[in-house]
């Protein structure tokens, strides 16, 4: 894991290790389509033109062009930049990150001629870095090895921070990182974070990503309409929005709340049995 952060033992979340990264502050997740299918291929085109075309500073200006004219940069967000210059570092697409920075160049720092620049692309660090515990961030990263799902839960907050909390307060314990070694809580966390991507009750709105929906060059909080169905306020409510929930029924909203209460009581008994 890295820690070259300036900040001592602080784990750089966006390329904690070989085996996946994250470029969510590149715009990656912005796009109208951002489909797992529709990103790889973006940035699966963009490293092969980048690594074939690009042999000097000089040429960086027509492989941007080139990559503008080729794909759809329909944004959910206007707001956030989406960088024409994300895309694979490794042959295995495991890594998303800047094709212009040094490592990827023989040292040269090429990312002076990004949106951003060489200074604000080196130094900023996303506010999970401050929010998400260390520890709780270790996990993720021990636990999710796939870039897109990775960059997906990261970047949310309140997702991480209330799953774990909730875990916490129900074993009477913080959980540490190597209680994953063992597989089945592994799967278990895993299955929690990959309704990320498929669950059930998640909106199909393509301007919707998470709790935010946006609205060209605004963007707003979401809202469940408990009231509506003659419910409280859930207990899940924040996991709710973070999975971008829209429900149509009192039926559905306990459906849901028996999924993440069944996920939950999974990981305690399972957890139980083993300490």
């Amino acid at each position: 894991m890295s820690t070259n952060s300036g900040i001592p033992g602080l784990i750089i979340l966006c390329q904690p290790n070989d085996s996946k990264s994250c470029g969510a502050c590149c715009g990656l997740y912005n796009y109208v389509d951002s489909s797992r299918s529709s990103l790889t291929l973006r940035l699966r085109a963009r490293t092969r033109r980048f690594r074939e075309n690009v042999k000097s500073r000089e040429d960086i200006g027509k492989y941007a062009r080139e990559t503008i004219a080729a794909e759809d940069f329909r944004k959910r967000y206007e707001v956030i930049y989406c960088c024409e210059y994300l895309g694979f570092l490794d042959d295995e697409e495991r890594r998303v990150g800047c094709l212009l920075h040094p490592q990827q160049n023989r040292g040269a720092d090429l990312r002076d001629v990004s949106f951003y620049g060489q200074e604000l692309c080196a130094g900023h660090l996303c506010p999970s870095h401050y929010f998400i515990p260390q520890s709780q961030a270790q996990i993720l990263i021990k636990i999710i090895d796939d870039w897109y799902l990775y960059g997906l839960c990261i970047t949310d907050i309140d997702l991480v921070k209330t799953y774990f909390s909730m875990l916490g307060d129900r074993l009477g314990e913080e959980l540490k990182t190597q209680v994953f070694d063992n597989n089945k809580l592994r799967k278990i966390a895993c299955r929690y974070f990959g309704w990320k991507i498929d669950w059930p009750y998640r909106s199909p709105d393509a301007n919707r990503l998470g709790k935010y929906y946006f609205d060209g060059s605004q963007y707003m909080i979401s809202h469940i309409d408990y009231e509506k169905f003659g419910r409280e306020i859930s207990k899940f409510n924040s996991i709710f929005l973070s999975f971008s929930s829209v429900f149509n029924s009192a039926d559905e909203i306990d459906e849901a709340e028996r999924l993440i209460s069944s996920n939950i009581e999974e990981f305690v008994r399972v957890y139980s049995l083993n300490h």
